[in-house]
C-alpha cells in the first residue's frame, strides 16, 4: 500500500532522475507513428466518449493516427496492467479515473502500482453522476425511490460499469446514507448497463453524465438527481441527491491521461501541452459542456497530487464499507 512518505519519495526521485534511454523517442520527433489511447471499459460509456473526443483533436494536432483501444475487464485492471508494462515511449496512453485510486483497496492483489508504475500527464474532465431509473418504474423523485426500496426490500438492484467505479461507489454511498437495501449488478462498461436499465432489467444507475444525459433528454430514461453537492448547468431542473433528502451526498467522476512511468519527460510535456490545448478547443470544450462534463486540464504534478487526495479520500470509505472484489 502506498504511504504519503513513499509517494513523496517517488515523486522526488522522478523529478531528480535524468532522462532515461536517450535512444527513446523525444518530443522533437514525437509522434512518428500512430498513438493508442487505451480505454479500460467497453465502447459507448463515459470513459470511451471522453477518450474519443480528445483523441480526435489530438490526431488533428499531431498528424498521426490516434487509435482508441477498448480493453475492458476487472474494473480497469486488465487495461492498467497492459499499459503499466508497455514501452515507456509515449505511444501508449492510458485514460483512467477513480479506479486508479480505489482499485488498490478493492482487490486483494494488483499486478501494477497506480503511483509507482504510471506517470501522470493531465487531468481531462470532471463530471457529476446522474441517478436514473427506467420509465417503467413508478418513481419520480429520490424520496419516492427510497420509499420504493423500503417497500421492496431485497428486490431492488442498481447497475454499474464495473466494481469500484464511481457508479458502484455512488450506489454504496446511497445505500448507507439513505439506509436502503440494493443489490449491486456490475457490468463491463456503462453502455451495457444502460441497455439493461432502459427495459427495466435493473432498477437504478448512478451513471456518468456524458454517457447517460442523451437518454434522459430523449425521454428513454428518467433522471432523478445529480450526485454532486451543486446542480449542473446542463440540467438545472434536476435537483441534487443531497437536497432531495440525502444530506451529505457528494460524488463526482474524473478522467486523466497517464503513461508508463519511464516515459521521457519531454514527451510527457508535449502530450500534456497538446491535450490541454485540445480541451479548450471550442468544439471539444462545448461538446463536453453539452454532456454535463467540465473540461479541466492540469499539470502532471497537479494530477499526481489529485490522485493522492483521491487515495486518501476513498481508502477509508471502502475499508469501512468492507467492499472487496475478487481478482
Amino acid at each position: 500500500m502506498l504511504t504519503r512518505r513513499r509517494f513523496v519519495g517517488l515523486a522526488a526521485a522522478a523529478i531528480a532522475a535524468p532522462p532515461i534511454l536517450p535512444s527513446r523517442a523525444s518530443a522533437a520527433d514525437w509522434p512518428a507513428k500512430p498513438v493508442r489511447v487505451v480505454v479500460p471499459f467497453t465502447p459507448g460509456g463515459s470513459t470511451d466518449i471522453t477518450a474519443r473526443l480528445v483523441s480526435n483533436r489530438l490526431q488533428e494536432l499531431w498528424g498521426q493516427s490516434v487509435v482508441v483501444e477498448n480493453k475492458p475487464g476487472a474494473g480497469g485492471n486488465i487495461a492498467a496492467d497492459m499499459v503499466a508494462h508497455s514501452d515507456p515511449d509515449g505511444y501508449t496512453i492510458f485514460i483512467s479515473g477513480p479506479g486508479m485510486a480505489t482499485n488498490q483497496f478493492l482487490y486483494p492483489s494488483l499486478s501494477y502500482d497506480s503511483v509507482a508504475d504510471f506517470a501522470p500527464v493531465t487531468m481531462l474532465i470532471t463530471q457529476p453522476n446522474l441517478m436514473c431509473v427506467p420509465n417503467s418504474l413508478a418513481v419520480k423523485s429520490v424520496k419516492e425511490f427510497i420509499a420504493y426500496c423500503n417497500d421492496n426490500k431485497g428486490k431492488v438492484t442498481y447497475a454499474s460499469s464495473g466494481n469500484g467505479t464511481t457508479l458502484h461507489l455512488s450506489g454504496e454511498l446511497f445505500k448507507r446514507l439513505a439506509n436502503v437495501e440494493m443489490t449491486h449488478i456490475p457490468y463491463r462498461g456503462g453502455a451495457p448497463a444502460i441497455n439493461d436499465l432502459i427495459p427495466g432489467r435493473v432498477d437504478v444507475i448512478f451513471d456518468n453524465m456524458p454517457s447517460i444525459l442523451s437518454h434522459v433528454k430523449a425521454g428513454t430514461l428518467r433522471g432523478l438527481a445529480v450526485t454532486t453537492k451543486q446542480r449542473v448547468a446542463a440540467t438545472p431542473e434536476i435537483p441534487t441527491i443531497a437536497e432531495s433528502g440525502v444530506p451529505g451526498f457528494d460524488v463526482f467522476s474524473w478522467f486523466g491521461f497517464f503513461v508508463p512511468v519511464r516515459t521521457p519527460p519531454d514527451v510527457i510535456a508535449k502530450i500534456n501541452a497538446d491535450t490541454n490545448a485540445a480541451l479548450v478547443y471550442a468544439p471539444v470544450k462545448s461538446r463536453f459542456e453539452e454532456l454535463g462534463a467540465n473540461p479541466k486540464g492540469s499539470t502532471p504534478a497537479e494530477l499526481a497530487a489529485f490522485l493522492q487526495s483521491e487515495i486518501a479520500k476513498w481508502g477509508p470509505v471502502i475499508r469501512e464499507a468492507k467492499i472487496r472484489v475478487e481478482n
